[in-house]
């Protein structure tokens, strides 16, 4: 579900009666509106709890969070509806579902059930791949694209780049058609393991990135995710790397001698993602990274220019 914000006057609703008049009247109503969702959501469970309830009655009120103690008038049915969409995420319903949206470093993406909702986590990959010194025009594939979130967000710092995002999911092309609106982003639709894939790209690309599935099965996540999170873009094999070592494979197929690639992976596999990479003998430079909270989240390569004996 999307909740979204309606225009009106100040009425009363999840309790408050906000009385029409000054703003200061309003902004009273609101941060005490805020403050029972906070204690509410904490009950539940959530974590950012604050943030939670700030963002979801941004949303509501049509503006940004950091402009919540400028509002001076809320519409009618403002407080009913923040009533029930904290009654959502009190149930664990994705933030993200609620708003319609997720931020992904310089992007804001439109998401929704069905579709894997980016994580802050890949932001750490995307800095890497955009402080990478790539020609001019270079050629640049997402693998496992979802939402379209790196997709978008290289195209964004790479404006003339070909750039192709590829997912098998109908249902997170939609998503990711409507977020790279405006760019030079190609969508297509195809299972990565399909032997020979897209064999224009042998040899061309210059850059390769992939948050492809890599949970272990069998791991047991927050109520969010699991509920919520299509269990496809989630999980990949016993031990996380089924896909993984697909990504390696295409790595070693479309990169030109030189380019290089980023795939993320579980905080488990760091050292088995760096392994399968080096025993295929097509990469040098292999590094393992750490994401922006410090944990194990990526590794990278350089393709070299003849396999190692």
């Amino acid at each position: 579900m999307t909740v979204r914000p309606r225009s009106g006057s100040a009425g009363p609703a999840g309790g408050y009666h906000p009385l029409a008049g000054d703003s200061a009247t309003v902004q009273h109503s609101l941060w005490r509106a805020i403050d029972s969702a906070a204690a509410r959501l904490a009950r539940a469970g959530i974590d950012s709890a604050r943030c939670d309830a700030e963002h979801l009655a941004a949303h509501l009120a049509g503006t940004d969070r950091g402009r919540l103690p400028l509002l001076q008038t809320l519409g009618e049915e403002f407080f009913e509806q923040y009533d029930d969409a904290v009654t959502a995420r009190s149930r664990r319903v994705p933030l993200q579902h609620l708003t319609g949206t997720a931020s992904f470093g310089p992007v804001l993406l439109r998401v929704g059930p069905g579709v894997f909702i980016p994580r802050p986590e890949t932001e750490a990959m995307l800095a890497w791949a955009t402080a990478q010194p790539l020609p001019a025009r270079p050629v640049i594939v997402d693998v496992c694209t979802g939402s379209g979130a790196l997709a978008v967000a290289l195209a964004r710092h790479w404006p003339s780049a070909r750039i192709v995002g590829i997912d098998d999911s109908e249902v997170a092309l939609g998503y990711a058609r409507g977020n790279v609106e405006g760019t030079a982003v190609e969508l297509v639709r195809a299972d990565v393991t399909t032997e020979g894939l897209l064999p224009e790209l042998v040899g061309r690309v210059d850059l390769l990135v992939a948050n492809p599935p890599y949970i272990p099965d069998g791991t047991v996540l927050e109520p969010e995710v699991a509920q919520h999170d299509p269990h496809h873009a989630l999980f990949g094999g016993p031990d996380g790397m089924a896909l993984i070592a697909v990504v390696v494979g295409l790595a070693g197929r479309w990169l030109r001698p030189g380019g290089v690639f980023a795939v993320e992976h579980d905080d488990t596999t760091s050292a088995l993602t760096v392994e399968l990479i080096d025993n295929t003998g097509f990469f040098d430079e292999i590094v393992a990274r750490q994401d922006l909270a410090g944990r194990p989240r990526f590794v990278t390569a350089r393709r070299r220019k003849e396999r190692r004996p």
